[in-house]
């Protein structure tokens, strides 16, 4: 790819004396190119567009600048920091078009990739953590909505994930705006828009966005189109009006609950048949109400908050099969079968709280939404975690990661503290009293 800006020159902008120092071209796309660039001692990504996008988006940088000014929703955002526009003497130097300009934002850290390498299955990513990371694009997402901003362009193509821990970063803030504005700009990607933006019949919003939502959790979960299923194979030509019919005209969830005309073929669909029934019945339910009844109906789309929480129950339920050792969600306290091996898993115990059930599985995690039901889903300041003992297979412990002391109640009667950072034999454990409230153990 031909860069429009020289490795090893410096830019000079307009209101700063701080030179950027091109480092080295990272990618492109339609809109523009990014660069790894020094500015300011600080290595940072600087997008700059071509001139053809600016011609087609006349307010976007105004709408950098509003987004500047509003700040980053939260970390998950690479959000916009510095509108750059060089100065006539530096334009003349390097032979840039007088039109060009473009923004600074952090630079995406090595350990992200591409949410599309998941999609065609070229990094290797646990179901723990790619549900940690669909919590985090719902919480993301909630934090922008909550700001009276709409995304436009939720896809595939504008995620990073760190398969390590799940954490996220959505790139391309450039096309945030705020919600019902009528300015112009992107409207979405193929197979993301909502059908009443696809069709034309309204501009992006938050509602369409959690259309889009919708469909990049669905394709995170299972690595396929939740609207390609057996009517796009008596389709003989795959055109314009053929996917305007399918995914805007009579759009038909794979799975929807109602309507069986599209689901998938086994011979050419093969991986959401696989994929589906691996998520509790709870998550279904949620996709199909967002992909089903909310492809017509917008007002029925789930929102960002009912995601986080649905989410959030999905980690809660997270165990391995005693078998397979494959991950599953059983229901808390009923039995139930692997969805890979088949073999019987038996009830699991589980520690109830006020506000929450979590199944007695390493690394499931006790969090303060576990103790109040009014307040908001959130997955990483745990107050307690299970964990393996590092001598003893099959026993468990419970580590107190809070700053505040515990009493814990044994089976045997007697009561013990365990102070910040100490762990506790689970199995010994009846009750536990926190200083937000008490969790029982459940056998």
């Amino acid at each position: 790819m031909n860069g429009l800006l020289r490795d090893g020159t410096s830019l000079r902008f307009s209101g700063t004396t701080t030179p950027a120092l091109i480092r080295r071209l990272l990618g492109g796309g339609g809109q523009g190119q990014v660069y790894e660039v020094e500015f300011a001692g600080e290595a940072m990504a600087l997008k700059w567009y071509f001139p053809s996008a600016l011609a087609r988006d006349p307010g976007l940088q105004e709408r950098l600048k509003r987004c500047i000014r509003s700040a980053d929703p939260n970390t998950s955002f690479l959000w916009p920091i510095l509108v750059v526009d060089p100065t006539p003497e530096c334009r003349h130097d390097l032979a840039l078009p007088a039109a060009g300009f473009g923004y600074m934002m952090k630079l995406r850290p090595a350990d992200y990739v591409a949410a599309v390498a998941h999609i065609s299955g070229r990094i290797s990513i646990s179901l723990r953590q790619l549900l940690r990371a669909c919590f985090h694009l719902a919480e993301a997402f909630h934090a922008l909505h909550s700001k009276g901003l709409c995304y436009k362009d939720i896809s595939l193509g504008n995620l990073f994930l760190d398969p390590a821990t799940g954490r996220i970063l959505i790139c391309d803030n450039d096309n945030v705006d705020i919600n019902g504005s009528p300015m112009g700009g992107v409207i979405g990607t193929p197979g993301f828009m909502a059908p009443e933006v696809l069709l034309g019949q309204s501009r992006p919003s938050t509602s369409s966005d959690l259309f889009s939502l919708a469909v990049l959790l669905f394709r995170l979960l299972t690595r396929h189109d939740p609207f390609l299923g057996r009517l796009e194979l008596d389709i003989r030509c795959l055109d314009g009006p053929a996917r305007r019919r399918l995914q805007g005209e009579d759009p038909v969830f794979i799975f929807d609950a109602d309507d069986d005309r599209n689901r998938p073929d086994p011979m050419a669909h093969p991986a959401p048949l696989l994929t589906w029934p691996i998520y509790p019945r709870q998550l279904q339910r949620l996709l199909q109400q967002s992909l089903g009844a909310g492809a017509r109906q917008p007002e029925r789309r789930v929102y960002t908050g009912q995601w986080m929480k649905g989410l959030s129950r999905c980690l809660d339920q997270h165990a391995l099969c005693p078998h397979c050792g494959q991950e599953v969600f059983p229901d808390p306290g009923e039995d139930s079968r692997c969805w890979d091996c088949g073999g019987d898993i038996a009830a699991v115990p589980r520690l109830v709280a006020p506000a929450g059930v979590v199944l007695a599985q390493p690394e499931n995690a006790l969090h303060p939404h576990h103790f109040d039901p009014l307040m908001a889903e959130a997955i990483d300041a745990p107050l307690g975690c299970i964990e393996r003992h590092p001598h003893l297979p099959g026993v468990l412990g419970l580590r107190n990661l809070s700053q505040r002391s515990w009493t814990v109640e044994l089976s045997s009667g007697e009561s013990l503290t365990l102070e910040p950072s100490q762990r506790c034999n689970l199995a010994l454990v009846s009750r536990l009293v926190t200083p937000l409230g008490s969790v029982a153990m459940l056998r």
